[in-house]
């Protein structure tokens, strides 16, 4: 790991203006274009007097394949514990089984629970179909299908877990409202899937509607996820902040960065309890050849970098200076189009973006710098959320059910078997295949597979006749694989409910 001070000189040598405190922050060059594109980035911000006094660490390929199946050596979880701040370039994870997701460890690991990703076009000096776009996706970052709880279950079915919390829920939820808050945006629109998934994406929903009444100024909008993104890409002016669970969040968010005209043009932020990573959302492009990559994807994560560091002036004279280069026709190949005027390599467009400092755009939308008092320091933009503290509420087992492999196809056969098995303890109500009630009305035509639910119910019962039931299974031969319990909080079931019931 090595350390270098980032700042802007003049011919003279001196200072050109009287320098702030160096603020510490954590550089990862990364693998591909990441040297290269990290390199432009950083002569760009120390010319325009960003004072950033830069920790460089090793993180990606070459970690991965000395051994480090995390690729993030102990030297890198050291600096970012000192800064709390990285900036990351895009890392090539080697092929094969073996290497976990170094992007999701470093979320998890530092409680990174927020992706934001403003996703805008430059109108008219890149070309795209949707000229109106100014939207910022705001993900959750932590829980949902990525939570990544998988298990083969039987030699047909295989499952992966949804988690979802009310805790998460509400940090994200908050978040998404106080940035819109916090930026002077006035929609916050909600997607997800609860007409199918009425418990995991219903919660979301639930506090996503409870946490809209605390910001009555700002309007709060609810949409299927389907319909939704469909709306999104033919419409997105519709659409201000939108916040979204994790995988849903995911798509979206590529989805929007390719809309402004480019991934290219993509920065990324990942925000929480431990700090903060700022990164472009492509990849590492390992076969681009050299001098061909646009920096501009992160350079706009060092821009939102230098925002939430207190350096918002510094932020502005950047993004003014990227957008004159812009709108006088510099283009890099990603973005060429009618309006370039020439063709730049990644050197030429870092040239290009340093030559406009101090330069404010005409056509496109300059950005003021911050209104701060004389001798006053600039407040760093990073939002903090407290997650409030909720009564308990009353928990009572209603029942549970018992996963069962089994090879058979005929259900009402299962059901005798399960019947003579439980005994009085619980009553069988229904089994279901792949999520279809099979038991009982069950209709011939439905497929089934080796995978059956069977719910049993019976109110006022303990965990101690749970485990007699399994036992009684065990005993009759029955093959169960996993089981969840039926709870009812405050009186209210807290399992989606099967057909019929």
């Amino acid at each position: 790991m090595s350390s270098q001070t980032l700042d802007f000189v003049n011919e003279s040598g001196i200072s050109s203006v009287e320098k702030p405190r160096a603020i510490p922050i954590t550089v990862a060059a990364g693998d591909g274009i990441g040297p290269e594109i990290m390199a432009a980035v950083l002569s760009i911000l120390t010319a325009a007097g960003a004072h950033l006094d830069a920790e460089f660490v090793e993180v990606g390929e070459q970690v991965y394949l000395r051994g480090n199946t995390s690729g993030i050596p102990k030297e890198a979880w050291d600096s970012i514990a000192r800064t709390r701040v990285m900036l990351k370039a895009p890392i090539t994870t080697p092929q094969g089984g073996g290497y976990k997701s170094l992007n999701v460890t470093m979320r998890k690991t530092l409680g990174l629970y927020a992706n934001v990703r403003p996703c805008r076009t430059y109108k008219p000096v890149v070309e795209t179909q949707h000229p109106d776009m100014d939207v910022v996706i705001v993900r959750e970052n932590e829980e949902d299908l990525y939570a990544g709880i998988e298990h083969r279950q039987t030699q047909d079915v295989a499952q992966c877990l949804k988690l979802i919390t009310r805790r998460g829920s509400e940090r994200i939820a908050r978040y998404a409202f106080e940035y819109a808050r916090k930026q002077g945006r006035r929609k916050v629109t909600c997607m997800v899937k609860d007409n199918i998934m009425k418990v995991t994406d219903g919660l979301f929903h639930k506090v996503f509607d409870e946490i809209a009444q605390e910001y009555p100024e700002i309007e709060a909008k609810s949409q299927i996820v389907d319909f939704g993104m469909a709306n999104f890409v033919h419409r997105p002016s519709d659409y201000d902040v939108v916040l979204l669970p994790n995988l849903y969040g995911d798509i979206l968010s590529d989805i929007a960065a390719q809309m402004t005209g480019s991934v290219g043009l993509g920065g990324s932020v990942n925000i929480g309890s431990g700090g903060a990573i700022f990164e472009a959302i492509h990849g590492s492009a390992p076969d681009l050849p050299a001098d061909v990559a646009n920096p501009s994807g992160l350079l706009l994560a060092g821009v939102e970098m230098l925002r939430h560091l207190g350096r918002g002036a510094v932020a502005a004279k950047v993004m003014n200076a990227w957008l004159s280069a812009l709108e006088d026709g510099i283009h890099t190949r990603d973005i060429a189009g009618q309006h370039t005027v020439e063709h730049a390599g990644t050197r030429r467009f870092t040239e290009a973006v340093i030559e406009r400092l101090g330069c404010r755009p005409e056509k496109l939308t300059a950005v003021d710098e911050p209104t701060v008092s004389a001798g006053a320091e600039e407040e760093p933009a990073a939002i903090a959320i407290e997650v409030r503290s909720l009564a308990r509420e009353e928990k009572v087992l209603a029942g549970v059910d018992v996963f069962v492999d089994w090879d058979g196809i005929a259900p009402d056969e299962l059901a005798i078997r399960l019947q003579a098995a439980a005994g009085t303890l619980f009553e069988l109500k229904m089994i279901t295949n792949r999520g279809v009630k099979v038991w009982p009305n069950g209709r011939e035509e439905t497929l089934c597979t080796d995978h059956w639910r069977c719910r049993f119910e019976a109110d006022g019962r303990k965990n101690e006749d749970v485990a007699d039931l399994l036992l009684k299974l065990a005993n009759s031969g029955i093959e169960f694989i996993k089981t969840e319990h039926l709870y009812r909080f405050n009186g209210k079931p807290g399992y989606s409910l099967g057909q019929g019931q």
